[in-house]
């Protein structure tokens, strides 16, 4: 079974977990594998996650409710751990997408992977690294909402091209396109690759490189991400690693082709400073 085709068990913590992107975390882990299991965790009775109503709906995740026995205890935790533990036994899943930003999960999230599971875990920017650590791969909310909407943007501006009649494509007062008056905007407002991330796909690259210094940016990417789970170039204001690099003038990326298939063309990438 292929890394994107892995049978997932997507489990979510409804007292720390956001609810207005759901949609967007459904799709974003559609990238990784098919959810087979989807269900949430709360106290359904509590005005506290009443909110997730319609969400849940229209995204077919079943809600489990766990009543809280007492007061300022979180019982949530519990049932979803003691259900992952279930469904990891049942042995129908290759993996599990924890969503939320409780570092209590650290130590289910561990014993799943020891367990042969791969293991997603979905949180906001405040998660403690803890958990961060103890996944796999670490996907932040602030990312996949960004990516939702830029989606959004993108959409409402070709409904907007469509609408236009003349087809006329508007200048500013220099006569240039403001489109690439905007897409230049865009890029000046790229931010900047902090040096503890050039410097871990330096070291990476360095882990990894042939004789002749270069080594296959897939693999550089899997390794970057079993380093830091967490690394993903959107971060950075980049939707793929290789034109993160592309952007940065240290590294030099050549397209080769395979022995197996001269045809089939794969990126390399080398640190021009080494």
């Amino acid at each position: 079974m292929t890394a994107d085709n892995l049978r997932l068990a997507v489990l979510i913590d409804g007292d720390n977990a956001p609810r207005d992107c759901l949609k967007s975390v459904l799709e974003e882990i559609a990238l990784y594998g098919t959810p087979m299991i989807k269900r949430i965790y709360g106290d359904w009775a509590s005005q506290n996650v009443i909110g997730w109503k319609t969400s849940l709906l229209e995204n077919a995740v079943t809600p489990k409710q766990q009543f809280a026995y007492t007061t300022g205890k979180n019982s949530t935790d519990s049932a979803m751990i003691i259900d992952a533990m279930d469904i990891l036994y049942a042995g129908k899943t290759d993996g599990f997408v924890l969503i939320s930003s409780d570092s209590d999960f650290t130590p289910l999230a561990i014993r799943l992977r020891e367990s042969g599971m791969y293991v997603i875990g979905i949180g906001e920017e405040k998660t403690p690294n803890a958990f961060v650590q103890a996944c796999d791969k670490f996907i932040r909310i602030e990312v996949i909402r960004d990516r939702y909407k830029k989606s959004l943007g993108a959409s409402a501006g070709a409904d907007k091209k469509a609408t236009k009649a003349t087809g006329a494509k508007p200048k500013n007062g220099n006569g240039q396109k403001s489109g690439a008056k905007t897409a230049k905007k865009q890029e000046e407002k790229k931010p900047n690759v902090p040096d503890a991330i050039i410097d871990l796909i330096v070291d990476s690259i360095d882990d990894l490189a042939d004789d002749d210094g270069y080594t296959n940016l897939s693999t550089l990417g899997n390794l970057l991400i079993k380093k830091k789970p967490d690394f993903d170039s959107r971060t950075y204001g980049y939707g793929k690693l290789s034109t993160m690099l592309k952007n940065m003038p240290r590294f030099d990326l050549q397209s080769r082709s395979t022995m197996a298939d001269p045809n089939a063309k794969q990126i390399f990438v080398c640190d021009t400073e080494a």
